[in-house]
């Protein structure tokens, strides 16, 4: 016979029913077996009680049969016992022997026979049936009490895996569960901290009343907060607390779960970090009075200087004007070096209240094409380079948020600087272009000219700072300062690079949108 593989599940299955089918035939025939033998072994003791005379016997050896046979057999087997024990009292225990047909007299004491016999083995069989359900209630029950006890197990050492202090407490604070998260933060041990009162253990300081703390718990079942606990050491701890309250089925309470977190060293470090916020606020305040003293200052002083300034500048004129055919080349180059001195101090006096009045000035920031005001700006400086070599390289520019005005005079000092530091230069050149990104635009001006050393770059931006001698370049060293200063106002940066005699690139940095520059603001220092 060839069995092919698809049929052996069903093959299997068959067997498998064949089989357990057998073993209930064998079950059956066993437990009708042994009815037939308990009948059989109650009718030889009878016979024997009878034969020395006892004929009153046969009842009890019956009525043991059947009791047996209900609790051993179950159902099917007692009811065979009664018939079998009805029929053998009937046929040689009552009159007429031999017979099953009953007398008049007898009939009461077999038909009470066969009604105590049925109750009896009704009685077992249910005492039997109560057991048994009683007996799978206990085990179930057992069972069930293994299995909490194991999901008690596993939840304990889950959480004693956690760092957290967890701690259970009934409703006089008294501490029922510790697990080692809590034997780790406190210090306390399990047996230490078992039915001790919680708070007088920890010696908590409260954020509120404790009976406000408590109402709130039973209204809302949470509770949490910043409390203060004391170490077995002495030492003082900062813990953020959740209580969690549970119920009975009846709604009562009856315990809380409680998990505390150690913040004492975030704590500090925010007292630090407000510390120095404070510091840094004083600071700013006064960086803030010492600028707007350094601007009065610097405003005043440029308005004071003027009058004396102008006065030396008109009596020079006048006297070179006048005097000029009675005076010698010398006196001459003296009234003239008064003239220049005095014309480049109303300069320096000019760009020193121009600088003061950016940090007072109202910004009006709107979006700039910065292509349409370099375009403006190089075509005003061609006007200045009349007969000079110059090659103007101009990438594409994007379009910035910031004002106008300020950052024509950025782009202007820059592209004056390049203009004037390649006047060394026969051919001079001048670049301007972007590196573009998606919240701001680099934009660079470089240039072929003198340049500088890098080891003094960072006295570029400073104000009156100057690389170069008056003799060489003109100037009074406040256009970069102003640069820096406009830029910095932006939220942007300004860079440079260069080297002796190779040119120099100069770099400023814009947001491109409003958003872009707002956050670049609030996060300049």
């Amino acid at each position: 016979m060839t069995i092919h593989l698809a049929e052996k599940p069903a093959l299997v299955w068959a067997a498998e029913d064949l089989a357990q089918r057998s073993l209930e035939r064998q079950s059956a025939t066993i437990r009708y077996g042994f009815s037939i033998v308990c009948v059989a072994i109650a009718l030889g003791g009878a016979l024997a009680c009878q034969y020395y005379g006892f004929r009153a016997a046969a009842s009890p050896f019956f009525d043991m049969a059947i009791v047996l046979t209900a609790w051993y057999a179950g159902v099917g087997p007692s009811v065979l016992a009664v018939l079998l024990s009805t029929a053998s009292a009937s046929y040689l225990f009552v009159e007429p022997k031999y017979s099953f047909e009953i007398s008049r007299d007898e009939l009461p004491y077999f038909l009470l026979f066969t009604a105590w016999a049925t109750i009896i083995a009704w009685f077992v069989t249910v005492r039997r049936r109560i057991e048994r359900d009683l007996r799978l209630a206990r085990d179930k029950l057992q069972n069930e009490a293994e299995e909490q006890v194991q999901q008690t197990n596993l939840l304990n050492l889950t959480l004693d895996l956690t760092h957290d202090a967890i701690l259970v407490r009934d409703m006089d604070a008294l501490i029922t569960y510790w697990n080692r998260g809590a034997e780790e933060l406190y210090g306390w041990s399990l047996a230490q901290a078992m039915g001790k009162q919680s708070h007088t253990l920890f010696r908590t300081v409260f954020p509120a009343p404790l009976a406000d703390i408590e109402s709130q718990l039973l209204r809302t079942g949470r509770w949490e907060g910043e409390l203060k606990h004391t170490k077995p050491d002495g030492s003082q701890v900062i813990m953020f607390s959740r209580w969690s309250l549970r119920r009975d089925e009846a709604g009562l309470p009856v315990a809380v779960l409680e998990t505390n977190n150690d913040i004492t060293d975030r704590k500090r470090r925010e007292g630090q970090i407000e510390r120095l916020n404070q510091q840094l606020t004083r600071r700013s305040a006064e960086l803030t009075s010492a600028n707007t003293e350094l601007e009065a200052f610097a405003y005043s002083v440029s308005h004071d200087l003027r009058a004396p300034l102008r006065h030396a500048v008109g009596y020079s004129e006048l006297l070179q004007r006048h005097a000029a055919s009675s005076l010698d080349e010398k006196s001459r180059r003296y009234i003239q070096t008064i003239l220049d001195s005095s014309k480049r101090m109303g300069q320096l006096i000019d760009d020193l209240l121009a600088f003061s009045r950016i940090g007072r000035t109202e910004t009006r920031k709107t979006m700039v094409s910065l292509d349409q005001l370099v375009q403006e700006l190089v075509a005003d400086i061609r006007q200045d380079t009349t007969g000079r070599d110059v090659l103007w390289k101009i990438g594409p520019l994007p379009v910035c948020y910031g004002d106008r005005s300020m950052l024509r005079l950025v782009i202007g000092n820059l592209l004056s600087n390049a203009v004037k530091f390649t006047r060394i230069r026969s051919r001079a050149e001048i670049e301007i272009g972007c590196v573009d990104s998606e919240d701001e635009a680099d934009v660079f001006v470089r240039d072929n000219g003198a340049g500088f050393d890098m080891q003094y770059a960072n006295k570029l931006f400073g104000v009156f700072q100057r690389l170069h001698h008056p003799e060489e370049f003109e100037g009074t060293g406040i256009g970069l300062a102003t640069v820096q200063r406009i830029v910095h106002s932006h939220g942007g940066k300004v860079r440079a690079e260069g080297a002796v005699d190779q040119g120099a690139t100069f770099y400023f940095s814009l947001p491109k949108t409003r958003d872009a520059a707002a956050e670049r603001t609030a996060n300049t220092p």
